[in-house]
């Protein structure tokens, strides 16, 4: 749902809300529309799986070509939105796949906030510390990563040159060997410890 769906809907200070942003696949294509490679993203079924699980879920298709670091601003204004209403901000987490997984990033650098939680799935190349030097990760972060993706290494080199306190931080290594398409699909490996990573299960 929408924010301001879920914001009417629930409005429950002691509920726990997940943003999800998708991949670029579904920012050029529709919703149905088959990647050459991976086949279909289960956009539907992914924030499904993360419903089932009492988690209030918040998400929405995005417009092609949005621009990472404005589309974080726009989801920080919606984060301070729901804290306003009393909810606390370690009951709000914000996972991104691929390039959602970038702007989540930059909701950890513009939120500077180290209460909030965040997953990255599929979100990190070591290049990255040259190319978008301003990242600074702070608050709860869990990466997950796929061995054979070209997106799949450690960002732990990012953990540790960024200068907000991180509290909790893990990573974790997928080997279901399916390359970045691991992330088109609800798959446990990266559904579970996301919902435990939400409900402030940091020890996995």
């Amino acid at each position: 749902m929408k924010f301001l769906e879920v914001l009417n809907r629930y409005q429950k200070k002691d509920k726990r809300y997940l943003f999800f942003l998708h991949n670029r696949f579904l920012e050029e294509h529709e919703l149905n529309e088959l990647h050459p490679e991976y086949g279909r993203t289960e956009y539907k079924e992914i924030l499904a799986a993360f419903e089932k699980s009492g988690l209030n879920v918040i998400s929405e298709l995005r417009n092609a070509n949005v621009n990472a670091r404005e589309y974080a601003g726009y989801i920080v204004n919606q984060i301070d939105s729901l804290m306003q209403t009393g909810v606390e901000p370690q009951h709000i987490t914000v996972v991104g796949t691929s390039k959602g997984g970038y702007i989540a990033q930059y909701v950890s650098t513009l939120a500077n906030n180290p209460d909030l939680n965040f997953v990255f799935i599929a979100s990190f190349r070591d290049e990255d510390l040259q190319n978008i030097p301003e990242i600074n990760f702070c608050g709860n972060i869990l990466t997950i990563y796929e061995k054979t993706d070209p997106f799949g290494v450690s960002a732990i080199q990012r953990k540790e040159s960024s200068t907000c306190t991180i509290r909790h931080f893990k990573e974790i290594e997928l080997k279901t060997g399916l390359g970045h398409g691991f992330l088109f699909k609800p798959l446990s490996e990266w559904v579970k410890p996301t919902i435990h990573w939400a409900n402030a299960q940091y020890s996995l």
